[in-house]
């Protein structure tokens, strides 16, 4: 990658973004862009390398805030720390969506008439009351 800068416009496109997310970004403390004398953002190699590390991130599941942790920390045993953390969030959700799945594989195949009168869906739902 050529090591010229971008306006935001420019990077914005780039990424497929609306150049508000970039600023939002800015005001979130996840990228610092230089700026001109007219006061211009201009954006180096290294705050695209950052924008993909904040997608990236978007898509672990992270919050802004958790990227911003990742990002600014000088401990790499810290980002390590945030890593595992999102890995155990993750895991979780993927266990709930998993049980979530097998509810409805079981109301798509159940061979009452009528789902919600299946004994072992009923089951599930009884299940899944708190204790009173």
């Amino acid at each position: 990658m050529k090591s010229s800068t971008f306006s935001v416009g420019d990077l914005a496109s780039r990424f497929g973004l609306p150049a508000n997310v970039l600023r939002h970004w800015e005001t979130e403390g996840l990228l610092t862009p230089e700026r001109t004398a007219g006061g211009q953002r201009r954006y180096r190699t290294a705050d695209v390398v950052k924008v993909v590390l904040i997608l990236q991130g978007k898509e672990l599941g992270f919050s802004l805030g958790e990227i911003r942790r990742v990002l600014t920390t000088e401990d790499p045993a810290d980002r390590r720390a945030a890593l595992r953390d999102q890995h155990a969030a993750l895991t979780r959700r993927i266990t709930e969506a998993e049980t979530a799945r097998d509810a409805l594989s079981h109301a798509l195949a159940c061979t009452s008439e009528d789902f919600l009168e299946c004994e072992h869906f009923r089951g599930h739902l009884t299940a899944r009351i708190p204790p009173g």
